[in-house]
């Protein structure tokens, strides 16, 4: 089962994009004593962090909560229901606290590892009686338009902020998620023979201005995690996980994926497993 599936999906690399390089490091001068080790940052990257810190105080994203919460509470759709009163993310139908530090899992109504954003699109199929096709022709947030499902996600993603990463992995399904996960991020393909691990898979990478976190680690997968969902400064959008994951697709040439698709919870399940214990600050910010 794995070998075909890892066989029938493309690779991707997560949060950064393609031609990722290592940088070559200066040759130290002998010292009589070495100091400890500082992970160092460049010029870019802390000016950068000093403008995320400032815009952080007043993060858009709090807008998209809003309107998420509104279309949690409603009854929308041809079934007239809310996800208020229909929808279980893992803590009981309508219950949101929490919930999303504790996805990807498995859900046995519905037979699957889903991460929010799939589970959420799950019940306004099955639960409010919105038409999947429809809500897949546009799932993600452009320069005019804004989904409910990214409004939505960010809403649930709110109600996680200051918790702990906690992902199953001990639960079979999960596991065997997470495993599948970790063998499509190794796995090289495409015209440039990348995999998620080429600019994922050690540490001192970067492209262009942009360190490219390890996500085998737990420090590197948080980095891939934390701020999503977030607000894409450059585009002044509101964007979700699963677009990120698409959009390294694209950066790869590597064919788009489905909307929802098993290839990308895995890959999530991955990721996000590997963040585990560490503390997600919420919706941010992302440039």
């Amino acid at each position: 089962m794995k070998q075909s599936l890892i066989g029938a999906l493309c690779a991707m690399a997560v949060m950064g994009g393609a031609f990722a390089q290592t940088p070559k490091k200066p040759v130290a001068k002998p010292t009589r004593q070495t100091a400890p080790a500082v992970e160092a940052k460049d010029a870019a990257t802390i000016e950068f962090e000093k403008f995320r810190a400032e815009m952080e105080d007043s993060n858009p994203a709090e807008l998209f909560e809003m309107k998420g919460e509104e279309q949690w509470k409603t009854k929308r759709g041809p079934n007239n229901v809310a996800l208020a009163e229909s929808c279980d993310l893992g803590q009981g139908v309508g219950k949101i606290e929490g919930a999303y530090v504790k996805m990807p899992r498995y859900f046995a109504d519905a037979d699957a590892v889903m991460d929010a954003e799939r589970r959420i699109v799950w019940c306004m199929v099955e639960k409010q009686g919105f038409k999947f096709e429809d809500i897949a022709k546009t799932p993600f947030a452009n320069e005019t338009f804004t989904p409910d499902i990214t409004n939505l996600v960010t809403y649930v993603a709110g109600h996680s902020r200051n918790m702990k990463i906690a992902v199953p992995l001990k639960e079979p399904k999960v596991r065997e998620a997470y495993e599948i996960g970790k063998e499509i991020a190794a796995y090289r393909a495409g015209p440039y023979d990348f995999s998620c691990n080429t600019c994922h898979g050690a540490d001192g990478k970067r492209i262009r201005m942009q360190q490219l976190p390890n996500l085998s680690t737990a420090k590197g997968a948080m980095s891939g995690v934390q701020g999503w969902p977030g607000y894409r400064m450059t585009g002044g959008v509101m964007l979700t996980h699963q677009w990120r994951m698409g959009d390294c697709f694209r950066q790869q040439r590597f064919p788009q994926p489905k909307y929802a698709s098993d290839a990308v919870a895995y890959l999530l399940t991955y990721m996000i497993g590997n963040a585990n214990g560490q503390v997600y600050k919420g919706p941010g910010i992302k440039r």
